[in-house]
Parts: structure tokens; C-alpha cells; sequence
């Protein structure tokens, strides 16, 4: 039996071959190339793109892609030529409104030419690494058209032209500058930045660079920055309406450049109207805008800050070491704290509280302040006034703006142990004579001070506060006593009791006191040392005040007020009509300093003078007598006869003071000395005064020679040792 093989199934190619006639792409590309001529001819609306769609795309389906991409190249390169000559006869201002006319038809063209080729644009441009349609169109707009060498610079003249118009006063259309600047920067940034911007911003800075000199020539500097900043602005405006926004900072710096930099040390140095003069007639919008324009340029800032700072420091040097500025303390002051307010407001409203200039305007201020050595007395004073009479009636908010401004010029002293001295003095003679305007206003300073420079500062200041209050309570106690042990008329006496230390008082003030007057002071001593054990009590007569009962001629009665040393001296008057200076001094045995000034205050004084000197004048002399005026009248039942005393201290009591520092910074330069070495054990000369110098300088700045002396001193004393080879080494001796 035989089988037969089976047949295997073969799928043959289809044998009739399709032949495409030779003239197809050329009957094709005609009809799309006679579309494209339609369609710069406004003539689309009769088209049937679907119809042209397919065509194109059955050429790059039947390889005909290349024809198709090389036939819109020329035609594109045909037509725009066409355009170019149109342009170009446009004439005057019609240049451009043709130029942009041309360029919307273009556009519009290209959109429904791209929509044609749509499928080339897919396929056969990404494939063989051709441009694309739009971007084509637009190359070759910018290659015959904007780069056409007539219409290029013909182009450009006339952008430059209206920006120079525009600039001028002249209105123009900026719309159509927008289209034009807009069409470059389609065509490509660096067809705008090359083609316009770049040629745009030499023109600027030829413009500016004129115009600037012009100006700075015929104008004083308020004006030029007034025109500088109209410039600048109007340039930020002309990008914003028709340039490309990144050309902002740009046609800025030409600006700025030009009419800021290239004129900065003329413009701040100009006479009658440069910064100076604006500082001295607070122009506080000339000041901002010089402060605005001058930031936006390298160097700006810093020459406006020094320019300030130099006449800043000769201004305070000038009223700090004036002669006749400092013969009134609170003047003197004032003036300070109204150039403070004055600067600050200017750093504030003009300078936008620009941190570095506040910076410049405080380390002037503590320049200058420290170069009169009498500016911690004259702060001091200016309190003084204030908390006794200055001010009264004044709301709780304008006082503590006052003690503000206060410790803010005493934040400036370099020697704030100098100011804590003459601030005790003050204040002692406030809380004694009764004569502060408020205790909270006292208190308010104090908690001040304490912030600034600590506890220690102002111990002995409330030690001065507690011994007040403690002093009142003393007082009821004696008082109920003697009321209760004694009803016969005698003196009525009211003491402070002062710890030494926390007061101010000066020992060995010595003063007879009369009998009615000891009387009563030894009943108050036995009572106070009988409630207090282990404590001694001096009498302090030259910071007493006394009231007076006195009668003069015709039976007229007055009340006088009076210092203690007054009082010592009237009281010999009950008995005789006349002393002399020398029978005055031997009774009393007041220091005679003193004695000459109370006596001024009691014969010298126009409607004061409860006794006549004889002879007549303003100094007392050694050789005068003193008579009871029985003449003596007043308006005022109560008359206050306050003692005739500078307000500044005299040069022995100056140097007085100063010797008192003195003396109190040397435990403290000592105690620095200790406290540096214990933690760094060796140490040399150099370090030490640096590292004393940085602790001490919140109080006082020592002077590096007495640091050498507390050194020694503390050699001496085997606190410290020298190194046995290098002299100016230290040790510390535990």
C-alpha cells in the first residue's frame, strides 16, 4: 500500500506590480505649491485641505518627501522676497506698519501651511533631521526679510529713532513697537539681542552719558537725582510696554551707570546743595532718594555712609569742645540728644533704618561724646534737672522716653563709672532735700541701669532708696517718744540715717551747731543707738536744710529756708546786730568754702538778703562785716534761700573726683587681673591688658599702664609670679 505526500501551503508574492506615474510627484507638488501661492494671496477660503492634506501626505508616503520639503523651501524663499521689496518702498513711518503687516500675513500663512504638512512635519523632518515647518518659516523670515541688509538697518535706525523721540517728550506707538521688539524675539533671542537690544543699549549709554553731564552742570544735586530717578523709572516702564522683560536690568545698569556712578563723589560734594547740606536742612526726600539711587550702584552706599559719618564726628567734635557750648550742663546735653533725634529720624524716613548706617551714626556718637571728659558729669546734671523740675506735669510715657534718650547717650560713655559717681551725688542731694519729681521716675532710671550694667552698678543707688524708707521709720518711732517724754516747745528735728558706703558724704565736714539745735540731736543719737547696737552716728550739717521762724522790722514775720550752715549762722543774730567774716568763722567753725558761699546766699542775694554786708559787693572778703537787714521784706511769707554754689563742680573738687575713680578702679582691674589668670594660669603682658581691657569696658576703660601697676602690685603681693625666662609671662600662685 503506498502513501502519497501532502502538499505544503507557500503565500506567494502578488505578482502585479503597481507602477506610479513618473509625473505623479510633480502633478502633486504643483497643485500644493499653487495652494501655498493662494494662500499669500488671501485667496484660502476656496481650498479643500483636506484634499491638500492628503496629497502631501501620499508624497512622503511614496518617498517624494524630499521634492516636497525642498519645493516649500523655495517657495517659502519666493514669497518672502516678494515681501522684503514691499517693505522696503514703504516709505516714512509706514516702514514698520508694513514690516509688521507683512509679518501677521506670514504668520497666518505658516499656520495653515503647517496644518498642510502636518504629516511631513511627523514623519520625514524628525527622520532626515530637517527643520520644522514654523520654525522654517521663520528662519527664513528673518534671513530675507528682517536680515535683508537694507531692511536691517533701515529696521534698527528707526527703533532707535522712536525710543530717542520717546525719550525726548514725544508720543509714539508703542504698539507697534511691541509687535516689532516681539517678532524679533520670536525669531530668536539672539536675533533680538544681536539685531536691537545690544545696539539699543549703546545708544542708551551715549544718550545718558550726555544728558547726565548736561544735567550735572545746570542742576543742583536734589534736581539731577529728581531727573535721575524720572530716567530710571521711565526706562523700567519702556521695557514693561514693549521690550523683552530680561532687558530691565540691563537698560538699569546703563542708567545707573551713567547718571548714578560716573557722578557720585560730585554729586555728594556739591556745594550748597550736596549731602551735607541736605543733612543740615533735614531734605528728607532728597536724602531717600539719593539713598535709593546710590544703592543700586557699587560703592554707592559706603561713600554716602562715610560722607555722613565724617560730618557727623566734626559736628559732635565741634559741640562736645566749644568753650561757650559748655558753660549751661543741660544745654549741653539737649543739643546731643536733638542731633540724636535729629539723625535718627533721617536714618529712619530716608535711609529706610538701614542697619549699617545706624552702626556709623552710634559709633560717631560715642566718638565724640568721649572726647570731652566732662560728658559723664554733664549726662548726670542734665538727670538731675530733669527729676527735679523738668518734669513736672509730664505724662508717664514723656518720661520714660527722656530716661530712654538718657541711657542712650549713656550707652556711648566709655567711662560709666565717672557718670555712676556724679549720678550718686545728684541723686543723694534729690532724696535729702525732698526734691525729686517722681520716685518712679528714680526708680524707673535705676532698673534701667541695672539692665545696661548689672546688679553691681546700681547697689549702693537702691542701698540709697532703702535708706530713705528705713530713715521715715526711725523718725515715727523718735518722734512718738519725744512727744510722749517731752511737751515743752523745742526744735523739731527729722534726720536721714545714711549707711557710709552707699552715700556720698564727705567726712570731717564739721559745723557748731547752736545749743536748742545739739539739744535735740543728742536725744535723737541716745534714742537711735539705744534701738541699734554696735553702730556710730556723724552728724553730715553740710547736707542739712533748716526752717526758720524770723521776725524783721515793723513786727514782719517771714519763714525761712534754709541750709544747716545758714542756720548756724543766722541763729548768732538772735543775740547780736553784727559779726564779722572772722568772729563768723571762729563760731561756727565752717569750713570756709562754705562759709563764703552761705554767706553770699544770706547778703548777696536781691530779695534774699536777710543780712547786709558791709562793704558792698559780690565777694565776701575776710575783712567784712555783716549786719541783720531789719529792713528785709519779701511778698512771700515762705522764703527759700537756697546756698549760692556752682552748678559744675570746681577744679580741686574735679580733681577730687577723679582721684575717687581712680581709686575705685583699682580693686576692680585687680579683681580682672585674678579672675583671667585663675583660668588660664600662664599668661603673657600683652594678653592680660587685652583680656582686662574686654572685661572692664561695659564700666570704664582702663588705661593699660595702670593695669601694669595692679599687675605689680599683685606681684608683690604673691598672687601672681613672673616666668623665671620670660619676663613678660605670668603666673598664677594658687
Amino acid at each position: 500500500m503506498s502513501t502519497s505526500k501532502k502538499k505544503a501551503f507557500r503565500i506567494e508574492p502578488f505578482k502585479h506590480k503597481v507602477e506610479i506615474d513618473p509625473k505623479y510627484a510633480e502633478r502633486t507638488w504643483k497643485v500644493l505649491d499653487e495652494a501655498i501661492c493662494e494662500i499669500y494671496n488671501h485667496n484660502a477660503s476656496g481650498l479643500s485641505f483636506e484634499e491638500l492634506y492628503r496629497n502631501a501626505y501620499n508624497m512622503v508616503l511614496h518617498k517624494y518627501g524630499d521634492k516636497l520639503y525642498m519645493g516649500l523651501v523655495d517657495t517659502l524663499s519666493r514669497h518672502l522676497k516678494n515681501m522684503a521689496s514691499t517693505i522696503e518702498a514703504a516709505q516714512g513711518g509706514l516702514f514698520l506698519e508694513e514690516l509688521n503687516r507683512n509679518w501677521l500675513e506670514h504668520n497666518k500663512a505658516l499656520q495653515m501651511i503647517r496644518d498642510i504638512l502636518m504629516y511631513m512635519d511627523r514623519t520625514y523632518v524628525p527622520n532626515y533631521n530637517k527643520t520644522p515647518v514654523h520654525e522654517l518659516g521663520l528662519n527664513l523670515w528673518r534671513d530675507y526679510v528682517v536680515r535683508y541688509p537694507k531692511i536691517k538697518a533701515r529696521l534698527l535706525d528707526t527703533l532707535l529713532d522712536l525710543v530717542y523721540r520717546e525719550r525726548s517728550g514725544e508720543v509714539i506707538n508703542r504698539g507697534l513697537m511691541r509687535n516689532i521688539t516681539k517678532m524679533l524675539m520670536d525669531l530668536g533671542i539672539d536675533v533680538y539681542q544681536e539685531d536691537f537690544e545690544k545696539p539699543f543699549l549703546e545708544a542708551a549709554s551715549g544718550f545718558y552719558k550726555l544728558e547726565s553731564q548736561e544735567f550735572i552742570e545746570c542742576c543742583d544735586c536734589g534736581d539731577y537725582l529728581k531727573k535721575a530717578e524720572r530716567r530710571l523709572n521711565e526706562e523700567i516702564e519702556r521695557v514693561s510696554h514693549y521690550l523683552d522683560p530680561k532687558s530691565e536690568t540691563k537698560i538699569t545698569a546703563v542708567v545707573e551707570r551713567e547718571m548714578i556712578a560716573s557722578h557720585m563723589n560730585r554729586l555728594v560734594e556739591m556745594e550748597n546743595s550736596g549731602l551735607v547740606h541736605m543733612l543740615i536742612d533735614d531734605r528728607y526726600e532728597d536724602l531717600g532718594r539719593m539713598y535709593s539711587l546710590f544703592k543700586r550702584v557699587s560703592g554707592g552706599l559706603g561713600l554716602v555712609r562715610d560722607v555722613m559719618t565724617s560730618h557727623l564726628r566734626e559736628t559732635g567734635r565741634q559741640l562736645v569742645t566749644d568753650p561757650e557750648k559748655l558753660k549751661d550742663p543741660v544745654e549741653f546735653v539737649q543739643r546731643l540728644l536733638d542731633e540724636k533725634d535729629k539723625y535718627d529720624k533721617i536714618i529712619t524716613t530716608a535711609f529706610i533704618n538701614d542697619k549699617t548706617f545706624q552702626n556709623a551714626l552710634n559709633s560717631s556718637f560715642e566718638y565724640f561724646i568721649n572726647l570731652n571728659p566732662r560728658s559723664p558729669e554733664f549726662i548726670s546734671l542734665f538727670v538731675d534737672d530733669k527729676l527735679r523740675k523738668g518734669l513736672k506735669g509730664v505724662s508717664e510715657e514723656d518720661v520714660e522716653t527722656v530716661l530712654d534718650k538718657v541711657m542712650m547717650l549713656f550707652r556711648y560713655l566709655q567711662e560709666k563709672d565717672v557718670f555712676e559717681k556724679y549720678y550718686k551725688q545728684h541723686l543723694a542731694k534729690r532724696l535729702l532735700s525732698s526734691k525729686s519729681v517722681s520716685d518712679d521716675a528714680e526708680r524707673s532710671l535705676i532698673v534701667k541701669l541695672k539692665t545696661e550694667c548689672g546688679y553691681q552698678f546700681t547697689s549702693k543707688l537702691e542701698g540709697m532708696f532703702t535708706d530713705m524708707k528705713t530713715s521715715k521709720d526711725t523718725m515715727q518711732g523718735f518722734n512718738a517718744v519725744v512727744s510722749n517724754a517731752d511737751s515743752s516747745e523745742s526744735p523739731t528735728l527729722s534726720v536721714q540715717v545714711l549707711t557710709t558706703g552707699y552715700w556720698p558724704t564727705q567726712s570731717g565736714a564739721v559745723c557748731n551747731l547752736p545749743a536748742e539745735i545739739l539739744a535735740v540731736c543728742e536725744k535723737f543719737k541716745t534714742y537711735y543707738l539705744s534701738t541699734h547696737t554696735g553702730r556710730r552716728l556723724t552728724w553730715q550739717t553740710n547736707m542739712g536744710t533748716a526752717d526758720l521762724k524770723a521776725t524783721f522790722g515793723k513786727g514782719q514775720k517771714h519763714e525761712l529756708n534754709v541750709s544747716t550752715y545758714n542756720m548756724c549762722i543766722l541763729m548768732f543774730f538772735n543775740n547780736v546786730n553784727s559779726m564779722t567774716y572772722k568772729e563768723i568763722e571762729q563760731a561756727t567753725e565752717i569750713p570756709a568754702l562754705d562759709l563764703k558761699r552761705s554767706l553770699q546766699s544770706l547778703a548777696c542775694v536781691k530779695g534774699k538778703n536777710v543780712l547786709r554786708k558791709e562793704p558792698m559787693s559780690k565777694d565776701i572778703s575776710e575783712d567784712d562785716v555783716f549786719v541783720f537787714n531789719d529792713k528785709f521784706t519779701s511778698k512771700f511769707y515762705k522764703v527759700k534761700i537756697g546756698t549760692v554754689a556752682a552748678q559744675k563742680e570746681t577744679e580741686p573738687e574735679k580733681q577730687e573726683t577723679r582721684q575717687k575713680v581712680e581709686e575705685d578702679r583699682k580693686p576692680q582691674i585687680e579683681a580682672a587681673i585674678v579672675r583671667i589668670m585663675k583660668s588660664r594660669r600662664v599668661l603673657d603682658h600683652n594678653n592680660i591688658v587685652s583680656e582686662v581691657t574686654k572685661q572692664l569696658q561695659s564700666r570704664f576703660l582702663p588705661n593699660p599702664a595702670v593695669i601694669k601697676k595692679r599687675i605689680e602690685s599683685l606681684i608683690e603681693r604673691e598672687f601672681l609670679e613672673r616666668d623665671k625666662n620670660d619676663r613678660k609671662v605670668y603666673r598664677y600662685l594658687a
